[in-house]
C-alpha cells in the first residue's frame, strides 16, 4: 500500500495572494444597487407620463440587473466567509453560481424586451420623445458609471464580469433609447423604437452567451477556459522521473481560484524539493493556485485516462 500511496503534495494559501484577483469589494455592489434602483423609480415613473413602453421595459430590465448584482455582491460576501466543518471549500463557488444566474437573468430580460418590442411593431404608440430622451441620456451615464465600477475585474473574475456586462448592455439600451427618440421627434414614426430596441437586445444576447457557457461550464466543474488541461497534462508528464499522469482534475473552486489534482506515477518516489519545485511551477505557468499531487511508485491496472 506504500508503495502505491507513497506522498501527497498540496500548494495552498501560500501561492493565493500572488496569484488570484480579489473579489470585488462589497461597496461597489453596494453602489451600484442603490443608483440603479433610484434609477428604476425615475424611469418607470418617467414612462408612465411619456406613455412610453420603450421606457417601462427598460425599467423592467434595470429591476432585473439589480436583482443580478445583489446576487453577485452576496456571492462576493460568501465567498470571504471561512470554511465550515461540512463545506470544506467555504462559500467561493457561489461568485459561479451568480455568474450563472446573471447570465440567465439578462437572457430572460432580453426574451421580454424582444416581446414587447414585437407588439409595438404591430401596434405603435406615440410617445412623448423629449422625457423619452432626457430619461434615457441619465441612463447612459447612470449605467455607464456603475460598468466602471467592475472594469478593473472583469478579465478575472467571471463574477464581475457579468455585473460588467449587465451595466454595459443596460447603457447600450438607454443609448439607443435616445435615438429612437431623437428620429420619432424628427420624423414621428413611432415605430422606429421597437426597431432600434430589437437590434439592441439581438447584440445583448450575442454578447451574453460567452457569459452564459462560461459559467454553465464551471458550475459543472469543467477546467476554467484559459487553462489548457493538455498542456498541463504535458507539463506533469515531462518532470524527472515521471512515467504516467493520471486522474488529472482542473476546476474552479470560485470565480477567481482554479484547482488542480493529480496522481504522478514516479518509480524512485518522490521527496519535498521535488513537490515544492513542482506546484510552484504549476502556479506559475498556469496560474493554477491550489494544487494537490499524490505520487505512486508503480502504475495501477485500472488506470483509465493515463
Amino acid at each position: 500500500m506504500d508503495a502505491m500511496h507513497g506522498h501527497h503534495g498540496h500548494a495552498h494559501d501560500h501561492h493565493d495572494h500572488a496569484h488570484h484577483q480579489p473579489a470585488p469589494s462589497g461597496k461597489r455592489y453596494t453602489i451600484a444597487i442603490g443608483l440603479n434602483l433610484g434609477f428604476v423609480a425615475i424611469e418607470s415613473t418617467a414612462g408612465f407620463f411619456a406613455n412610453s413602453t420603450a421606457l417601462l421595459s427598460d425599467a423592467t430590465h434595470n429591476l432585473s440587473d439589480v436583482l443580478g448584482l445583489a446576487l453577485a455582491g452576496g456571492a462576493a460576501w460568501l465567498a470571504k466567509q471561512q470554511a465550515g466543518r461540512q463545506r470544506t471549500y467555504g462559500y467561493a463557488k457561489a461568485t459561479i453560481l451568480a455568474a450563472l444566474a446573471n447570465a440567465l437573468v439578462l437572457v430572460v430580460a432580453c426574451g421580454g424586451l424582444l416581446w414587447e418590442a414585437s407588439s409595438r411593431l404591430l401596434a405603435p404608440q406615440p410617445t412623448q420623445p423629449l422625457l423619452i430622451m432626457a430619461v434615457a441620456a441619465a441612463g447612459v451615464a447612470i449605467n455607464g458609471a456603475t460598468a466602471m465600477l467592475f472594469l478593473g475585474d472583469r478579465k478575472g473574475d467571471v463574477n464581475a464580469r457579468g455585473a460588467y456586462l449587465h451595466m454595459l448592455a443596460d447603457a447600450g439600451v438607454s443609448a439607443a433609447v435616445i435615438v429612437a427618440g431623437l428620429v420619432i421627434f424628427v420624423t414621428g414614426l413611432n415605430w422606429i423604437d421597437p426597431a432600434i430596441s430589437v437590434a439592441v437586445v439581438l447584440l445583448i444576447l450575442w454578447g451574453t452567451w460567452g457569459l452564459l457557457r462560461e459559467s454553465l461550464d464551471l458550475t459543472l466543474d469543467a477546467a476554467p477556459a484559459h487553462i489548457d488541461v493538455a498542456k498541463v497534462r504535458a507539463y506533469l508528464a515531462e518532470q524527472p522521473g515521471v512515467t504516467a499522469v493520471h486522474d488529472l482534475h482542473v476546476w474552479a473552486m470560485s470565480a477567481t481560484r482554479p484547482a488542480l489534482t493529480a496522481h504522478l506515477v514516479r518509480p524512485e518516489g518522490t521527496d519535498d524539493e521535488f513537490l515544492v519545485k513542482l506546484t510552484d511551477g504549476i502556479t506559475h505557468t498556469f496560474g493554477i493556485s491550489h494544487v494537490t499531487i499524490q505520487i505512486e511508485r508503480v502504475q495501477r491496472d485500472e488506470c483509465e485516462d493515463c
